[in-house]
């Protein structure tokens, strides 16, 4: 009986611990920790505003968890936190904090959960939150220092279009935001700052598979890494196995000093870049490793991009073109308007390399030189290797290679002509005004000038 006594309590306790976990009820219930503290029967306690989840926590469909002003703190260490209904953070005061510990991560999961708002927290020691077919919105939220003990990212996205706007991403050890291979997601990742995240691992800070039917959209944010040893990227978006039409507009964001910039990589992308920069994207002790402020990699001449108003300057390479593709770098009626120059290694500027078979325009961009013969030897194509695609990148600005004329010695045909400023703008025929003019017609290219 003395043997048999120890061996009766170990189980009764190791029955309690099993049982000690709390799902919701599913019955429509809207819970605040207050509520959870009387409702859980010791899963989750209180001293005043500070809040401690002891064991798995599960919101079941139907059923809100509520995170109002009653909380400051929320300590969930070892701890999942399940979302199967819905979650709203009412917050007017002071930022909510919820800790696990350095470890003993809590980990998030939102699976068919719908209407959920995170606003206003500061969420630290974390191992993942996985977003599993939900609808979801973070919004001024803080991440640091999560582990990749649940997920790769610290949000995993899966089948979903999550909006993740003004938050913040710092020192966590795998990507920010992902997603997979074998799904579609199109988040809308808006106004946020990614600071120094992915230690160890070669990923990027944002690292998306393809997308749903939606635009994946990377709008207003910044992306930069502060030690050069935790060798993250910034932006991929890859297409592998040829799911659906992944869309992507990357647009206003300050993408510097990580491994590289953006990679896009696949089979069905179609991507406008617009308004970026891509600067000093260097961290990359191996240039055949990495190291572009732009990388199109694709896998069939669906793999798209449309580049306009982005300066890319300070990287390894400026612009890498690999295998099949369709990039259009600014057209006769629609110039690129792009800043590429300074981009290099072991001494040599590439601005542009076209290691592909296919043709890119890149007609109105600046490539810090006024001369052809200088932004040719900037540029890597046909020129340099009859077996690759020809980049045609004149006229550009400040190209002074042109014949000036005066209209008046000019037989040139404006009517059917494409006319830009010398600033780049599209001018219409009958507007004309005393200036100089670029003006292209099937007979060439003149540069002629109106007084």
């Amino acid at each position: 009986m003395r043997k048999l006594l120890p061996t009766l309590l170990f189980i009764i306790a190791l029955s309690s611990f099993a049982n000690a976990q709390w799902t919701s009820p599913g019955d429509g219930t809207t819970y605040t920790l207050p509520d959870l503290v009387t409702a859980t029967d010791g899963v989750v306690t209180n001293v005043g505003t500070v809040f401690t989840i002891h064991q798995d926590l599960t919101i079941s469909s139907n059923d809100v968890l509520l995170i109002d002003n009653q909380v400051s703190r929320i300590d969930a260490p070892g701890v999942l936190i399940t979302i199967n209904g819905s979650i709203n953070c009412n917050i007017t005061g002071d930022r909510v904090k919820l800790y696990g510990t350095e470890t003993q991560q809590f980990s998030m999961r939102f699976e068919n959960a719908s209407n959920c708002l995170m606003k206003k927290l500061y969420l630290s020691d974390g191992a993942g939150i996985k977003v599993i077919e939900s609808d979801i919105t973070f919004d001024d939220v803080k991440f640091t220092y999560f582990t990749r003990g649940y997920c790769n990212a610290v949000i995993d996205i899966f089948n979903c279009d999550p909006e993740i706007k003004n938050c913040y991403f710092m020192l966590n050890q795998g990507a920010a935001i992902s997603s997979p291979a074998n799904g579609q997601a199109s988040p809308q990742i808006l106004n946020c700052e990614f600071d120094t995240n992915v230690n160890g691992i070669n990923s990027p800070q944002i690292n998306l598979g393809p997308g749903s039917s939606d635009t994946i959209r990377i709008v207003g944010n910044e992306i930069y890494t502060f030690y050069a040893s935790w060798f993250g990227g910034g932006v991929s978006v890859a297409d592998l196995m040829g799911v659906g039409d992944t869309k992507v507009l990357l647009k206003d964001n300050i993408i510097r000093e990580c491994r590289y910039g953006y990679n896009q990589q696949g089979q069905t992308i179609s991507s406008v870049i617009t308004g970026n920069q891509f600067t000093d994207n260097n961290h990359e002790d191996n240039p055949m490793n990495g190291g572009s402020g732009i990388s199109i990699y694709g896998t069939s001449a669906n793999c798209k991009a449309i580049l306009r108003d982005n300066v890319i300057t300070g990287n390894l390479w400026g612009i890498t073109a690999i295998n099949i593709h369709d990039i259009d770098l600014g057209t006769e009626e629609d110039w690129g308007k792009n800043e590429i120059h300074d981009n290099g290694n072991n001494g040599t500027i590439y601005d542009l390399y076209n290691n592909s078979t296919c043709n890119i325009m890149a007609i109105g961009n600046n490539w810090g030189a006024t001369q052809e013969q200088v932004v040719e030897d900037h540029i890597f194509h046909q020129t340099d290797d009859p077996s690759l695609g020809l980049v045609t990148f004149i006229p550009f600005f400040g190209y002074d290679q042109i014949e000036e004329l005066p209209i008046e010695s000019a037989t040139i045909d404006l009517t059917s002509a494409v006319i830009y400023s010398i600033t780049g703008q599209r001018v219409n025929h009958k507007s004309l005004k005393p200036g100089v003019y670029i003006v292209m017609t099937k007979q060439g290219i003149n540069k002629i000038v109106i007084q």
